[in-house]
């Protein structure tokens, strides 16, 4: 003991404080990934919803309509 506090138990609060910052931060990645993942699945399936409609339509410009010119 020092100071009337068992050292083992100071050790111990520190440990779970160390996993709880761990834990947080890895909540916090997920979260990421699961917002990139959400965003990505929305994308996909709007490409999907879409892809008959566009091939309906005409297209607006022809390959000889676009052209680049270097300067």
């Amino acid at each position: 003991m020092v100071y009337g506090v068992d050292v083992r138990f100071m050790t111990i609060e520190v440990d779970i404080r160390e996993i709880k910052d761990l834990v947080s931060a890895l909540n916090k990645k997920i979260d990421v990934l699961i917002e990139a993942r959400e965003s990505l699945s929305v994308m996909m399936l709007a490409q999907r919803s879409l892809t008959g409609f566009l091939e309906e339509q005409p297209d607006i410009y022809s390959i000889d309509d676009v052209k680049v010119r270097y300067l």
